[in-house]
Order: structure tokens, then C-alpha cells, then sequence
């Protein structure tokens, strides 16, 4: 039994519903019914009863899951004050950040806070940002560059937004249009495209149909990835082509060619937002320098974005 499964079931019961409860806590909905089965296999005692229609809780579990809303509560309020305590002797930030965040605006950040703030050290953790996330709300984390999710962000975090990132479109290096600086997204219809799987990269993949939507076409799926290696080792052996984030584009294997998309011509605006999100309720005056840092450079981070 750990605070993350507690966690889990609490939520699950606040909101009688294990779909929007995982959308609550940033997590799929498998992850979150795997967590409350392990903790009632770990108890012996069924929390849950469980039909193809509705949730409830068991007598047992009403009980419990009282006491463990209590311990959480605890557990935050412990959390707050050994992080307060324990930031006194060190200047540590534990940063979190999505994949194209972690290529493109992390290397700036950190050269801008080894001169401005010799004094922090930074421990860098790149990971998707369904998975941030929760290491946020687990306290493992003090600031993260990411997505928001399909729901708001949690209440118990702050989020300010931070810039926009434009969409390229990655292409085999033998692709007719590969020759192209710029493409028009109407010109890819033949072109088998990989596209974000939408659990884990929303805005990614809500951004690729958007922007064929926008242009009065199809796409041509030939394959769903959630992973960004995967994505462009796919591109890069010729399997098809992929819209992803400019940032990505530092991270290109060989055999994939970048070109620009030509956004003038479709209505609205077609970028990834990036936030920078932290617990809300923890005083940190570490991450309040690195977050003031962060604005301070924001114009010049988001020329290249």
C-alpha cells in the first residue's frame, strides 16, 4: 500500500466514476484501476463494487477511504513542511519536462540560470506530460514544463501559460516533397502520415486533425505512436510523414527532412500552448527564482518555438 493508490481510491470515490477520476489526476484510466486493485489486493478488503454501468463503494470501503482522505490531508501537510525544511540547506530544483520543452527551451533555461543563478542546481526529468504531471501531485517534482491535459489542471496546482509552439512536418528524405522548404497541408493527402496517439499527446494529435480539417482534407493515417522516438525513427525509415512540434526538429535523426507548413492560408491558430505548472501550496523561493528567470527570457525562448 503506498499514498498513490490512496490517492486514487479517493479521488475514485469523489467522483464515483474511474474515467474521470484518472482525467483528474492526469493518469489513464487503466493506470488508475490497476493502483485501487493492487491496494484492495494489499487490504483484503474490496473498496469498489464494480458494474457495466455504475461504481459504488462497499460499506468497508466507505470507512477506509474517511481515514485515508485523513492521511492524505496529513501527508500533504507533512509534505509542505519537510520540503520548507529541507530547501533550507540546498538549492535544488527538481524540473520536469515534456519532450519538446526538454530539446528546445531547457537548454536556453539552464544556460541562462548557470549565469544568473550559479547557485541553483537543476535535476532535469523528461518525461511525457500525462506522466509530469502526477509527479507533481506526488510531490516528486517542484516545476514542470507542460501540456495541459483534456481537463484543467488540477486544483492543486498553479499553471501560467507560457508561449506557443508552431507545427513542422517531418518527412522521409526521399519523399517527393521533401525538396520543399514549405508544404501546404492539402498537398499531403497521399502522403501516409503517423499521428499522436491521443491518451497520451491530445494536443498533438488534436493539433494534426485540425490542421487537415482546416484544409478540407483527410489525412491519410497509416500509423498511431505516443512515443516521440518511435515517431521519428518511423519517419526517418520512409513508413510515412508526421506533423510534430519545431522543437523536435533538434532531435531528427538522419533520413528525416524538416520543411515549414504554410499556415497563412487556414483559419485560426494552429500551435501547441506550453504552461509551466508547480503545486500551489508549496512555498519554494528556489523555483519562485527559476520561474522569474523563465518569464524574464520568455520572448526570447519563444523566438524559436
Amino acid at each position: 500500500m503506498d499514498l498513490r493508490q490512496l490517492r486514487c481510491a479517493v479521488t475514485a470515490a469523489e467522483e464515483m466514476h474511474f474515467g474521470r477520476a484518472a482525467a483528474r489526476l492526469e493518469m489513464l484510466p487503466a493506470a488508475l484501476g490497476r493502483a485501487i486493485r493492487q491496494l484492495e489486493d494489499a487490504l483484503g478488503v474490496a473498496l469498489f463494487e464494480r458494474t457495466t454501468r455504475s461504481v459504488s463503494v462497499t460499506p468497508e470501503g466507505a470507512r477506509i477511504l474517511r481515514e485515508a482522505h485523513q492521511l492524505l490531508e496529513e501527508a500533504d501537510a507533512a509534505e509542505t513542511r519537510w520540503r520548507r525544511l529541507g530547501r533550507k540547506g540546498g538549492k535544488l530544483l527538481r524540473l520536469g519536462a515534456m519532450d519538446s520543452a526538454a530539446s528546445g527551451l531547457v537548454p536556453v533555461l539552464l544556460a541562462d540560470l548557470a549565469r544568473l543563478c550559479p547557485d541553483i542546481r537543476v535535476q532535469l526529468t523528461e518525461d511525457r506530460s500525462i506522466r509530469l504531471i502526477p509527479r507533481l501531485l506526488a510531490g516528486s517534482l517542484d516545476l514542470a514544463l507542460v501540456r495541459p491535459g483534456l481537463r484543467p489542471f488540477h486544483r492543486r496546482l498553479r499553471a501560467e501559460f507560457l508561449l506557443y509552439e508552431t507545427p513542422i512536418l517531418m518527412l522521409p528524405a526521399a519523399h517527393p516533397l521533401a525538396a520543399k522548404a514549405a508544404v501546404r497541408v492539402s498537398d499531403l493527402t497521399e502522403t501516409p502520415m503517423i499521428v499522436p496517439d491521443r491518451r497520451s499527446r491530445p494536443h498533438s494529435h488534436d493539433l494534426v486533425l485540425g490542421l487537415f480539417t482546416a484544409a478540407g482534407v483527410s489525412p491519410k493515417i497509416i500509423q498511431n505512436a505516443d512515443e516521440k522516438q518511435t515517431m521519428l525513427n518511423m519517419v526517418a525509415a520512409g513508413i510515412g510523414g508526421a506533423i510534430a512540434p519545431r522543437w523536435w526538429s533538434n532531435i531528427a535523426p538522419a533520413g528525416v527532412t524538416i520543411c515549414d507548413i504554410e499556415l497563412t492560408a487556414l483559419p485560426g491558430t494552429h500551435r501547441l500552448p506550453l504552461y509551466a505548472a508547480w503545486p500551489r501550496d508549496i512555498r519554494d523561493e528556489t523555483r519562485d527564482r527559476v520561474i522569474d528567470v523563465l518569464q524574464n527570457g520568455l520572448k526570447r525562448y519563444a523566438q524559436n518555438a
